[in-house]
């Protein structure tokens, strides 16, 4: 099972992973980061690491563990 590392400082919060991930384990967090934006959140649970997140983030700031 893979895992999705986000990293919440370089996330500038615009949900394109959200709507890529096929089985809807990125979440809009509910914590700011330091730059006052909301981050995204991985909800760990049966991910296939498809990576479509890392590859849809224009911000780098997605890496999928397999």
């Amino acid at each position: 099972m893979a895992r999705i590392k986000i990293n919440r400082e370089k996330c500038k919060g615009c949900l394109l992973c959200i709507s890529v991930c096929p089985k809807g384990l990125i979440k809009h967090d509910i914590k700011l980061n330091k730059r006052g934006i909301k981050p995204v959140v991985f909800v760990d649970s049966g991910c296939s690491g498809c990576a479509s997140c890392a590859l849809i983030c224009p911000d780098a700031a997605i890496e999928v563990d397999k």
